[in-house]
């Protein structure tokens, strides 16, 4: 399976940790090639955010789309999604936040999401309505830390923070905890709760998906 994976900002530190997450499920045979947006916003937080980001997600796909079997756009925003599948419609492609929450559905039960920093909340919400798990939502928690942070390197700065939150929020009546946010690929391996959950990569998720669509 071949697979061109986008991260839909510029911050080059977070397509490292996309592509190590995308790389940690791959199998044999399997070729992920993993790339930042062209151009737009280093972190995507706002509608406008996003706005700016479609533009340098499809200059980007432009770019490298040979050769390719899918593609995942690696944003909680699933930006440029609707304009990468108009202008590819022979190519199957997932934004890891549908992605997320249809894992979460499969699973069943209640859900919470747990991200790096308050002011990706409200977007997490939305989305959770956007996707129609609304009403399955317990809550969202983010780390509460006003010191300054590379999207890069959030994982690790916060790890610990992160890890205590999804402890936390295991001890809720739900089945699962998604992580909320690009930044956080990968950083699913390191994070066990006291109760077992289901702790949700989207990014791994996604690929997980568009291996069972694609028969390469």
């Amino acid at each position: 399976m071949r697979l061109l994976i986008v991260n839909p900002n510029t911050s080059e530190g977070v397509t490292r940790r996309i592509d190590a997450a995308a790389q940690a499920v791959a199998t044999h045979g399997d070729t992920f090639k993993t790339v930042s947006a062209a151009y737009g916003p280093q972190l995507i937080v706002t509608d406008q955010d996003g706005l700016d980001a479609v533009g340098g997600v499809l200059a980007s796909v432009n770019a490298h789309s040979d050769g390719f079997d899918g593609i995942v756009l690696a944003s909680f925003g699933d930006t440029g999604t609707q304009a990468v599948r108009s202008a590819y419609p022979d190519l199957p492609v997932v934004g890891i936040a549908s992605a997320a929450f249809a894992t979460a559905r499969c699973l069943g039960g209640r859900f919470s999401i747990v991200t790096f920093d308050p002011g990706l909340s409200p977007a997490l919400r939305e989305r959770a309505q956007f996707h129609g798990m609304g009403d399955l939502l317990h809550r969202v928690v983010a780390v509460k830390d006003d010191s300054p942070f590379d999207p890069g390197d959030v994982q690790i700065q916060r790890l610990d923070a992160l890890k205590a939150l999804c402890d936390v929020c295991a001890k809720d009546p739900i089945s699962s905890i998604i992580l909320g946010g690009g930044p956080l690929a990968g950083v699913s391996s390191q994070i066990k709760p006291s109760r077992r959950v289901a702790i949700i990569d989207g990014t791994q998720a996604a690929i997980g998906i568009l291996r069972s669509a694609i028969n390469k």
